[in-house]
């Protein structure tokens, strides 16, 4: 239920069209101003890391976001992993998509004729996201970026009270789906505790509407607060949803949220290690998800990092798990290059190509063979698939790979009846 435009730029092009000058990063949780913008820019540049933050002043972001839509350099795009991932599977000519988000008229040129968007959901303005895009070994003053990466920040309202869920399950009835993805609970953030608390609850509600044989998939994105990660995951949304997709800085946020296993780890230090990646999605399905004792739909975790990607289920729920996987990493490497196919001469190898599978428990050793590309291991009733990704030498853009690396394993993949 997350809609809204990007606008993608050069994030050092824009501070200095704002004035501002280099100078210390430093880590905020919300922006207030401009000069925390300039420093939080800061702080994530020189790490090489993907952050999303709320920025709190509407009249400040406004005048942020006329003068980054405005540059020369601009490029406007649909946003939200809602609507990304809408678009990525709007591309089978054979798909109807409902999309209920916060769509304003600019969005609403964007999209694709595939997507359906309720009257409802319409809006006079669009919500604007700005992305401030970095490449590898970008210098601004005395920061220089380890690798390519970008610093998102919105002053979003509407996504952030999910004003549109409810409109959304009350289409489904007509829409008639047969599968729900759900995104956009990272953006409530913004909110004070009790109105996040309480639409969380409403959110649980609306969820529990859906019928059981629709399989809804759960996109989770960036996140700060831990005790927000641990009520999403413990009382509430984690055993409404089938499946959940995230990459390494959500995973490692859920473990540091909940005291999983690797919970000491305070940030991963170049590849995640697969060992690290395996035990923390093998707790989370062990813990909260679907077994004989426990009332959770939750079977499947797609998981992805630059370098791999690992789909995790639990047996005997879905089929299809070495396609969805490797169809997601074929994604990521064409989408990132901006190719129909990959192109071999853009692409190269970043994945370990030996790991072991697990670090509490005996671990099997796994060397990567390049003419089997999906490898597969097994672990007390839960499947592991892994492969490598074809990373792009020079992305052309990297906004939205998660989603639609998320997209396509969902199209690829089978559900078994329940």
């Amino acid at each position: 239920v997350n809609a809204c435009v990007d606008v993608v730029l050069s994030g050092v092009k824009l501070l200095e069209a704002l004035g501002l000058e280099p100078g210390e990063g430093k880590n905020h949780a919300v922006l207030n101003s401009r000069q925390d913008l300039r420093e939080a820019f800061a702080h994530f540049m020189e790490r090489g890391a993907a952050a999303e933050r709320f920025f709190s002043d509407a009249e400040a972001f406004q005048a942020i976001a006329r003068t980054a839509s405005e540059h020369p350099a601009a490029q406007l795009y649909v946003g939200g992993n809602a609507a990304l991932i809408g678009q990525k599977l709007a591309t089978n000519p054979d798909l109807k998509i409902l999309l209920c988000g916060p769509v304003g008229p600019k969005l609403h040129e964007l999209l694709d004729d595939n997507v359906v968007v309720p009257p409802e959901s319409m809006q006079e303005r669009d919500e604007f996201h700005l992305i401030l895009e970095y490449q590898a070994g970008e210098q601004w003053g005395r920061v220089r970026a380890p690798a390519a990466n970008r610093f998102i920040f919105s002053h979003d309202l509407s996504n952030g009270a999910l004003n549109m869920l409810e409109v959304f399950v009350s289409s489904l009835d007509e829409f008639q789906p047969d599968l729900v993805v759900l995104s956009g609970l990272h953006m409530m953030e913004g909110q004070s505790k009790e109105m996040r608390q309480r639409r969380l609850m409403e959110a649980v509600a609306s969820i529990s509407d859906i019928p059981t044989d629709i399989p809804i998939h759960l996109e989770l994105a960036s996140m700060t607060d831990q005790d927000f990660m641990s009520n999403i995951m413990h009382q509430q949304v984690f055993p409404l949803v089938n499946s959940i997709g995230l990459n390494e800085q959500e995973l490692l946020f859920l473990t540091q949220s909940a005291s999983g296993p690797h919970a000491s780890l305070a940030s991963w230090s170049g590849i995640p290690d697969v060992g690290v990646v395996s035990d923390i999605l093998f707790w989370i399905l062990k813990e909260h998800g679907k077994t004989a004792e426990r009332a959770s739909d939750l079977t499947r975790i797609h998981f992805h990092t630059l370098a791999y990607h690992i789909l995790v289920t639990v047996d005997g729920h879905w089929g299809n798990q070495a396609a969805a996987v490797a169809a997601g990493a074929r994604a990521a490497g064409t989408q990132a290059c901006a190719t129909d196919t990959i192109d071999t001469s853009k692409v190269f190898l970043k994945a370990p190509l030996e790991f072991v599978t697990s670090h509490t428990e005996a671990p099997s050793k796994i060397s990567l063979n390049p003419d089997e590309p999906v490898v597969h291991w097994h672990r007390e009733g839960i499947s592991f698939h892994f492969t490598p990704v074809l990373v792009c030498k020079d992305p052309v853009r990297t906004v939205g790979l998660g989603d639609a690396i998320s997209a396509e394993g969902l199209l690829y993949s089978e559900v078994y009846p329940q």
